[in-house]
């Protein structure tokens, strides 16, 4: 592994080692390449640069395909990021070395009529298509584990809590379909965000004017067709959306991209969440199948898994709300500071969604549930769990304020029971039966069903 300093591998954020490669600077770069590959090659498609000069572009500047990053194209990473300063970007010392990469004959095709966001946005587009591919397939794994978990603990009784409380039962298979239904959401609103994410492609100021020129230029029967036919084949090599129009100052797909990811990884918080809670030794209702050890305490069993996914739920909406405020900013036709902002704010939460998704998964595919525990949680209310059972069941007896009254006057279980047996007009009733947490969890079964019925379509 490079030792290189100013290389970030993650070591301040555990839970996207192994999410770099898909949007480290490496792959950036392999992106940028890819866009200006792309280009020429759509010169060629539309008629305007000769077949033979896209080809042998293609190849001395690694082009693996439609939707791939370039690769083997030999322009350093860190050359380019130093001398991106100069310019604000690294599209423009990009192309220069690019040419000087290609046939002194073929150099002129390189980067026609783009402009630098055209070539930035457009790489970023195809870096996040891949890394988000990758997202839904890790929420896809999250999404069978976390069936397994509702389908074997479909009628397995807990506490459900509210406001940090006993509240009334639940199950376990319940509380898996519930954040199953959250995941899958997400993944679906990802792919389907995926899908759309566009090519840009609109030259200085967005109205395809160079465009324009070089077709009217290349006796094209009607530039202004074949510009925006161009536009089209771009979007096509980079197997992207074809843009309604150049989204230079309209930074939609940007902002609905991150609140995608954003959303994914919400619905893996609130997992964790439950599930740091869910293993706390004094519950211990569930357990990581590899827990985490303490540098000062040999006993512990930590939830690092549920740690690590909820860091990324911590940090990720704030990435978002600066994509919506540099969306907000994006004055003119080419903002000024706003745009800029969004190459490492996006990169991050890309990065973030791809590690809180593969953490997820492992978590879910490991995570062990102990029926003793949770039988052992349900005792230690008792009878007060179906308290709201019991005001129903109660009140038609002895009335609704003196049924409440009943059931807020008991401190515990036993106390409950007394007051309860106490009362003559409850003498018929089966107090066994009303008091069984088992006998009070309304549809969940149903839930449940309902849940995995749509996992299975």
């Amino acid at each position: 592994m490079p030792t290189d300093p100013s290389v970030d591998r993650g070591l301040a954020s555990p839970v996207s080692i192994g999410a770099a490669d898909a949007v480290g600077d490496a792959v950036l770069l392999d992106a940028l390449v890819a866009a200006e590959v792309a280009l020429t090659r759509a010169w060629a498609t539309v008629g305007v640069a000769p077949a033979d000069a896209a080809e042998r572009i293609s190849v001395a500047l690694g082009w693996r395909g439609a939707g791939h990053p370039a690769h083997g194209h030999g322009v350093g990473v860190d050359d380019v990021a130093e001398a991106a300063v100069g310019g604000g970007n690294p599209v423009i010392p990009l192309v220069s070395r690019l040419r000087g990469c290609v046939d002194e004959a073929d150099r002129a095709w390189v980067h026609r009529g783009a402009t630098s966001q055209d070539i930035v946005d457009s790489a970023l587009m195809l870096l996040a298509r891949r890394a988000g591919e990758r997202t839904v397939v890790e929420l896809g794994g999250v999404e069978a584990a976390l069936a397994t978990l509702a389908r074997d603990h479909r009628d397995l009784v807990v506490a459900a809590r509210t406001l940090g409380q006993h509240a009334v039962p639940t199950t376990m298979g319940m509380r898996a379909a519930t954040w199953l239904v959250a995941v899958r959401r997400a993944r679906r609103r990802l792919a389907a965000v995926l899908e759309q994410l566009p090519a840009q492609l609109g030259g200085a100021a967005g109205t395809l004017a160079a465009l324009v020129e070089h077709a009217r230029a290349s006796d094209a029967a009607d530039p202004a067709r074949t510009a925006l036919a161009l536009v089209d084949a771009f979007a096509a090599e980079l197997a992207l959306a074809a843009p309604e129009l150049p989204w230079h100052t309209t930074r939609w797909p940007v902002t609905e991209l991150g609140d995608a990811l954003v959303q994914a990884i919400d619905a893996l918080g609130v997992l964790a969440g439950d599930v740091a809670l869910l293993a706390r030794t004094e519950v211990g209702e569930v357990a990581e199948s590899a827990p985490g050890g303490s540098s000062a305490m040999p006993q512990k069993r930590n939830p690092v898994g549920a740690v690590l996914v909820r860091s990324a739920a911590l940090r990720a909406p704030q990435l978002a709300a600066t994509l919506h405020t540099a969306s907000a900013l994006a004055v003119d036709e080419r903002p000024d500071g706003a745009w800029h902002a969004e190459w490492s704010t996006l990169r991050e939460l890309l990065r973030l969604a791809l590690g809180a998704a593969s953490t997820a998964r492992a978590l879910a595919d490991g995570l062990v549930v102990d029926p003793a525990a949770a039988a052992r949680t349900l005792s230690l209310t008792g009878g007060l769990l179906v308290a709201e059972r019991l005001g129903i069941v109660l009140a038609p007896l002895l009335g609704a304020d003196r049924a409440t009254a009943l059931l807020g006057r008991a401190a515990d279980a036993a106390e409950l029971e007394r007051l309860l047996r106490a009362e003559p007009a409850v003498a018929g009733l089966d107090l066994d039966a009303l008091l069984d947490p088992a006998a009070y969890t309304g549809a969940t079964s149903a839930l449940v069903d309902r849940a995995l019925e749509e996992d299975d379509r």
